[in-house]
């Protein structure tokens, strides 16, 4: 498992990259450069998940991941031609949860800089921000409206597909066909006698959740009529991960996904809901004799998970505010057995950007919840539109549950963009009215103009 300040390490110090994902990598540069915008998310997403994310080209001393190289062709393209990819512009300006993304990754990659004082790690701070700030980017540029998220859920479908056969392959062969292309083990991790397949994943905790995140948007795509047979391969690939990664994180946010399905009779009476198990959680706190976040330590779905240093990472985390709301900090090793193993994503970003950034994760998903709940207001006479809404807040919740036992240390956080991005787009057309189209279709100077002219348009001013 990779320690808290896995991104310091730079992983492969030389280069490495297979001849087969240097052609890959030379398509997809070509590609997404090239190709019409509806298809250029093909390239991106097969190269994150048919290619092992430790493949990299050092240039300098500087590491070039291929997904990495991929986004800043986007990037290249959306800056070099951004008034040819303005799009259906009621979804492409900065909203409300860009911002706190931006915010939250930027403090992430500033508050390191201030800690370490190195020029080394500000190169690679650079790289992180361009792999998330970049990376998020990219995905808003590609899904503009609904037409284009059922696009790319189709093509995330398919692409499963080979990810879930060599996950398969893991489990009856003890060998990780993606292996031959370097970077990752060819011998999956073994726990308690049950074999954890990852993938093209750095780890079975990365493929399981990415898989389970999934399946909320994979049944969305299945109220597309014409969709219906790649939402089931969509489905089964998901629960295949989830089954053949045997962590109970990804089990964990799985069935929290499925079970907020259940809930769609209560949507109306979310807010009770939230209160009372809100008030659950004080009054077991009050009366347990462990603080609340221990009921982490009895979590454990598959056997032998590590579930009670799930707990006491957060119980530490807590205890040495200190030393982390500030800037972060880099003694956290120091704080108790393996607290440098950071699988919380919570903790994680506390940890590396202080309570500041720590404040604009958490608005991440308040507002993407936010606005999801703001959709369904406009909505409400629809009862199929409520229930796309709806598997777009059951993701975010799956989401939000597997952050207790995972971080997105590596491509898997590409999951996380594509969900954000849906949220913006697929809100912005249930909210903006039909009379409306129009005046939100007016081309703009570049993609994310500032919120306040989108909504003078909304007004007629």
């Amino acid at each position: 498992m990779p320690p808290s300040h896995y991104r310091y390490g730079g992983g492969v110090a030389e280069s490495l990259l297979h001849p087969v994902s240097a052609v890959a990598l030379l398509l997809a540069v070509i590609t997404v450069l090239l190709l019409p915008r509806r298809y250029a998310s093909l390239p991106v997403i097969g190269i994150a998940l048919l290619l092992p994310g430790t493949q990299l080209i050092n240039i300098g001393g500087m590491h070039f991941f291929l997904l990495r190289l991929v986004n800043m062709a986007a990037l290249a393209r959306i800056i070099l031609f951004r008034t040819k990819v303005s799009g259906d512009a009621h979804a492409s300006y900065m909203n409300r949860i860009d911002q706190a993304f931006v915010a939250c990754i930027a403090a992430q990659a500033i508050a390191p800089c201030l800690l370490f004082g190195d020029v080394q790690v500000a190169v690679y701070e650079i790289g992180y921000a361009i792999d998330w700030i970049g990376g998020y980017y990219v995905f808003r540029w590609l899904i503009h409206d609904q037409e284009d998220a059922i696009r790319v859920l189709k093509y995330l479908a398919v692409l499963l597909i080979p990810v879930t056969v060599g996950m398969i392959i893991e489990q009856l062969q003890m060998y990780n066909i993606f292996s031959a292309l370097g970077g990752i083990s060819s011998l999956p991790e073994v726990r308690e006698g049950k074999v954890r397949s990852q993938g093209v994943f750095a780890h079975a905790l990365m493929a399981g959740s990415f898989g389970a995140a999934l399946l909320p948007l994979f049944l969305l795509l299945w109220l597309n009529r014409r969709a219906r047979f790649i939402a089931v391969l969509g489905v089964a690939g998901s629960s295949l991960m989830v089954q053949t990664s045997n962590s109970s994180t990804p089990l964990l946010s799985y069935v929290a996904g499925v079970s907020a399905l259940f809930l769609f009779p209560l949507r109306r009476s979310m807010r009770r809901v939230r209160i009372a198990l809100a008030t659950t959680l004080v009054a077991l706190h009050l009366v347990m004799k462990a603080p609340v976040w221990f009921l982490i330590a009895r979590v454990d779905l598959t056997g032998g998970s590590s579930s009670y240093h799930r707990a006491d990472l957060v119980d530490q985390f807590i205890r040495h505010f200190h030393d982390w709301w500030l800037i972060g900090t880099n003694n956290n090793g120091n704080w108790g057995l393996d607290m440098w193993d950071v699988q919380n994503q919570y903790v994680n970003v506390g940890e590396t950007g202080g309570l500041l950034a720590l404040v604009f994760f958490i608005l991440v998903i308040v507002r993407s919840f936010s606005q999801v709940g703001k959709a369904m207001a406009v909505v409400q006479q629809d009862r199929r539109k409520q229930w796309q809404l709806w598997m777009l807040g059951a993701a975010i919740f799956a989401n939000v549950v597997g952050f207790f036992g995972v971080n997105y240390f590596d491509q898997a956080r590409i999951g996380w963009f594509l969900l954000l991005a849906i949220v913006s787009a697929w809100t912005a057309d249930a909210m903006v009215p039909a009379s409306c189209t129009e005046a939100m279709a007016a081309p703009a100077p570049h993609n994310w103009v500032p919120l306040f002219k989108r909504r003078q348009a909304l007004r007629g001013i």
